[in-house]
């Protein structure tokens, strides 16, 4: 009952008053990055949701578009500016996912939404995430994030959808909000976002 019913009437709750209380600091950011990204403050791509139903992602957008002669996108640690470089430390950057919480497209607490191309990738017992919401945070993300390997990844997803109840998921709320106050595992160590996901890794 807690996972199909007081869990989405609690994401909805949740996100709204953390609009409404988060109003100051998103509107802040909003117009710091419209000014540095040329008019372009978010982010949106395409990614997998419940049940693999693809929807938009919103996030605040903490790369510029910036291109090398032939017209191809920079490298990531190229483009990343350095107002970006400090809304991904403080992981402000996922605070416009709340209107996805609110639209229904994903939960507070969930296995993260990977990018479309990974779909075919995975393994039927990987697949498993896709059977609730993805959420803002995760075990995964409490338990590592960028700084563990896909499988410890997947296997931490998995677990999380075998066992999604209140108490987990006020835990990693409160986990989250920890390491988010410590800046820890925001990025792997080597790179500016984390390797992709290939099937073997």
């Amino acid at each position: 009952m807690y996972r199909t019913i007081f869990k989405p009437m609690l994401d909805c709750l949740a996100a709204l008053l953390g609009l409404l209380i988060l109003s100051p600091i998103f509107m802040t950011v909003s117009i710091a990055l419209f000014v540095a990204n040329n008019g372009k403050p978010f982010f949106f791509q395409k990614r997998p949701g419940k049940d693999e139903r693809i929807f938009n992602i919103i996030k605040f957008k903490t790369m510029n578009d910036k291109r090398d002669k032939a017209g191809n996108l920079l490298p990531d640690a190229a483009r990343l500016t350095g107002l970006g470089k400090f809304i991904r430390k403080t992981s402000l950057d996922e605070l416009p996912q709340l209107i996805n919480v609110l639209k229904g497209d994903m939960s507070l607490v969930g296995p993260r939404p990977l990018r479309v191309h990974y779909l075919h990738l995975y393994n039927k017992n990987q697949k498993k995430r896709h059977d609730v919401r993805p959420g803002i945070t995760g075990w995964a993300q409490v338990n590592g994030r960028n700084a563990i390997s896909w499988k410890e990844k997947f296997n931490f997803d998995i677990w999380y959808v075998k066992n999604i109840n209140f108490v987990l998921d006020l835990k990693i709320l409160i986990l989250t909000i920890k390491k988010v106050l410590q800046s820890k595992n925001i990025n792997s160590s080597s790179n500016i976002t984390m390797e992709p996901f290939n099937g073997n890794n």
